[in-house]
């Protein structure tokens, strides 16, 4: 499976900024160590298909809080992107993926079921 940089998510999160936001990282919190789960999780083979490792992305920029503004709209663009680099195109309902990843920012969506809730659409 194919995967994503820190420079990658860096430029995904300059790109969700609306006017107004506040840009770059936020201090104290590592973008590179939010990344690194999603490595770990790879290396011990707990990353069986690409919803998977989408979903461990969503989970991982959602809940580091690495940005200083736009970390769901970070973390949705990140899993999109991790689905299109591996092959795989989905078309997104705004506001039902909206409180998706509100709820997994919240800690109430794990990664398992994150990447079911990917698998069924």
């Amino acid at each position: 499976m194919l995967t994503l940089s820190a420079e990658i998510v860096e430029a995904i999160h300059d790109e969700v900024l609306n006017p107004g936001d506040l840009p770059g990282r936020a201090r104290g919190k590592s973008l590179e160590g939010a990344l690194g789960r999603v490595d770990n999780r790879l290396a011990y083979g707990l990353v069986g298909d690409v919803y998977d490792l989408a979903a461990a992305y969503a989970v991982a920029v959602s809940q580091v809080h690495c940005v200083n503004d736009g970390n769901k709209r970070t973390a949705f663009r990140t899993m999109n992107a991790a689905l299109k680099l591996n092959g795989v195109q989905m078309t997104w309902h705004a506001e039902e993926v909206g409180q998706i990843i509100i709820r997994v920012a919240q800690g109430l969506m794990d990664e398992a079921e994150l990447a079911e809730w990917l698998r069924g659409r």
